[in-house]
């Protein structure tokens, strides 16, 4: 009998599964698992509000949909804030809003440092009339020792501030003229906020000051029984004050932050893991509301040409003659803002 012998027999027992290896599919080795963060085990539930004063595309409003969505995501659903526009959990009062935020009615709102001033007059301090030349300056105001100071202020009257967005510079809108010097204001019925710095600027500028709640203001333009209004860019298109207003006047004659607050109690109320995360969300999603403002400022004035508005963009000579009509105005409010806080921003 013939024998194999045994080397030959491993030899092709080898060859054949190589062959076989040759021919079999090639299988991807598994992907790697996504990184999920772990969600901390003491976050509680919660069922919370978030008020906005603006519209639906508002930047105010977008920016408070983004803060709510990346606190559901974080908190694995545990924290969940319905967001509401318009002011419609206060009728549009902006100052009871902010009154609700004390008492934890509401949870959490999106305000303009302005509204702020009701409760301690610091926080007029970045608004006060061509205190900042330039995005720049504001954002290194806010983000250094005086923008600490103000939410100090904040939180002394109940509300914890968690990050600054941002309402923009202030223009003008009237239906009267094209206002390009401080006598073209003279007599005319110019809606503010309920500010009442902002009654002085106007009445050291010839104009009459009408403090009323933004919404009704929309309806007394429409009217006729005001003249005007003045507002950022992002808040004049958002709520179409372009139907009622034929003129623009772009001067950027105060800024105005958002601060994106909480009820104390209901800050004081979580654990800090809870805390880290509300907080993080709220700088991220300010952060991109601030580029929605800011890109709004930049590219809808060509909106408001095209809905027939006349845009009025002012000289820097221009603008002096109303800057110089603003010393009573700093002699007026600098000791009630504060005079170390008002020279630290000016030695900016």
């Amino acid at each position: 009998m013939f024998c194999i012998p045994r080397i030959v027999l491993f030899l092709a027992f080898t060859l054949s599964l190589q062959a076989a290896a040759a021919c079999a599919p090639i299988v991807a080795p598994p992907s790697p698992t996504k990184s999920v963060a772990a969600v901390p085990a003491d976050i509680p539930s919660r069922n919370w509000k978030m008020s906005t004063v603006t519209g639906e595309d508002s930047s105010w409003t977008k920016g408070a949909r983004l803060f709510a969505e990346r606190v559901r995501e974080r908190t694995g659903g545990k924290i969940n804030i319905a967001v509401y526009p318009n002011g419609e959990l206060a009728g549009g009062d902006q100052v009871k809003e902010l009154q609700m935020l004390q008492s934890g009615d509401i949870n959490f709102t999106y305000h303009s440092n302005l509204l702020y001033t009701n409760l301690d007059h610091s926080l007029a301090a970045i608004s006060l009339p061509w205190m900042f030349n330039d995005y720049a300056q504001a954002d290194a105001a806010l983000a250094g020792a005086a923008g600490a100071q103000l939410l100090k202020a904040a939180e002394a009257k109940g509300i914890v501030g968690l990050a600054f967005g941002e309402n923009g510079f202030r223009q003008l809108t009237n239906n009267k003229l094209a206002v390009r010097k401080p006598d073209d204001l003279r007599g005319l019925k110019i809606r503010i906020p309920g500010v009442k710095m902002y009654s002085s600027i106007y009445n050291a500028l010839g104009a009459n000051p009408v403090a009323m709640n933004f919404g009704e203001a929309l309806n007394a333009l429409k009217q006729g029984t005001i003249d005007g209004q003045e507002n950022p860019i992002d808040v004049i298109v958002s709520s179409k004050v372009y139907e009622s207003q034929k003129h623009i006047t772009m001067w950027n004659y105060s800024y105005d932050a958002l601060i994106l607050g909480i009820s104390k109690q209901d800050w004081e109320g979580l654990p800090q893991s809870a805390r880290d995360i509300v907080k993080q969300a709220a700088v991220e999603a300010s952060k991109e509301q601030v580029r929605l403002s800011r890109e709004a400022a930049r590219t809808q004035v060509g909106l408001l040409r095209d809905k027939g508005m006349t845009v009025t963009e002012l000289t820097p000579d221009e603008i002096k003659a109303f800057r110089d009509k603003m010393v009573p105005v700093y002699a007026e409010w600098t000791p009630q803002i504060g005079e170390a806080l008002v020279q630290q921003l000016q030695r900016r």
